[in-house]
């Protein structure tokens, strides 16, 4: 004999594993340590200084007239 399923138990036993997968990918894809996010935000902050420090004429204030 067949064994017999409940079709909404299965279907949402596949959405959970899929749901499941798509998670692990985007930990994976997305996940970042605390440390590793400051790490990151400190050297755009480094090449930011840095090429403020290389422009020709001083950065304009917002607002400032001539």
């Amino acid at each position: 004999m067949a064994q017999i399923i409940n079709l909404n138990k299965a279907r949402k036993r596949k959405a959970r594993a899929e749901a499941a997968a798509q998670a692990a990918q985007n930990r994976v894809r997305h996940g970042r340590s605390r440390e590793q996010k400051q790490r990151e935000a400190a050297e755009a902050e480094a090449a930011r200084r840095r090429i403020d420090a290389l422009r020709r004429e001083p950065a304009q204030e917002p607002g400032a007239e001539d």
